[in-house]
């Protein structure tokens, strides 16, 4: 069986080249299996995956807005004065895939980050084994909290200010669906992705790319790519981006104690 999860096959002799590539297939086919039954589950259960997810943030009782309208009246929203169209013949179906799919790739990404440190695993000394023992369940967490957060906060904002701007009384937003659909899912994914900063800081740190130092010296630069990362994904107003340079800045100084921690460990 080539499909085994250690640099040697079953007669003790070191796998060859092809062998890794049979092995890394077989995991990319189980991790895609798993993506595709998740991604058929969301599809048959398309009214809670649009109606109470998806379209969640159109709604002025989203819990986001709620929560805004506890803290203060000043920003408190009680209505979105846009509404959703479709005006493709299949435009309907070719988003309920396209959001079948996303969601099956986020429900399953615990266990495609599994099946990709199985490949990677056997790779590494027993020593950078055992130091990087729970990276598939901080990945996990820190991804699934991005993705979080990016729904609660971020999307909200961005739905609220760009659904209900207008440059005259006369002109109504009329919102494609897909145009809803792509921001709601680019923004939330790209905050899952970015809050995967600290567990990429571990591995360039490990392989000797990134040090301490390095980092504190450009937190300056660092900065400045923060607030240029949030006003890309963000409305463009204040109080968005410092909803989300806030996580961001905090994310690096915390990939700043884990590169040092790491450093310690190989001294």
């Amino acid at each position: 069986m080539v499909e085994k999860d250690f640099e040697e096959n079953e007669d003790g002799d070191e796998m060859s080249f092809l062998q890794h590539l049979e092995a890394l297939r077989w995991h990319l086919i189980r991790s895609a299996i798993a993506i595709s039954g998740f991604a058929v589950l969301a599809f048959l259960n398309k009214g809670f995956v649009f109606d109470t997810i998806l379209l969640g943030p159109k709604n002025p009782d989203f819990l986001t807005y709620r929560v805004m309208c506890s803290i203060s009246e000043v920003i408190c929203i009680t209505e979105l004065p846009f509404i959703l169209m479709n005006i493709s013949m299949s435009g309907q179906f070719t988003n309920h895939i396209f959001v079948s799919a996303i969601a099956g790739f986020i429900i399953a990404f615990p266990y495609v980050f599994w099946e990709i440190w199985r490949f990677v695993k056997p790779a590494l000394y027993n020593k950078e084994s055992k130091h990087a023992r729970g990276v598939v369940f901080f990945s996990s967490l820190l991804f699934m909290s991005g993705i979080l957060f990016g729904y609660y906060v971020i999307a909200p904002l961005a739905v609220n200010f760009l659904g209900s701007y207008q440059v005259s009384e006369l002109v109504a937003n009329q919102i494609n669906l897909s145009s809803y659909i792509t921001t709601v899912a680019s923004i939330s994914f790209a905050c899952g992705v970015v809050f995967e900063l600290p567990i990429i800081t571990y591995f360039l740190t490990k392989v000797g790319i990134l040090t301490p130092e390095f980092m504190k010296t450009y937190r300056k630069h660092a900065l400045v790519i923060t607030l240029i990362l949030s006003a890309i994904i963000t409305p463009p107003d204040v109080i968005s981006q410092v909803l989300v340079a806030m996580p961001l800045l905090l994310l690096y100084e915390v990939s700043i104690v884990v590169s040092r921690i790491v450093i310690k460990k190989q001294q």
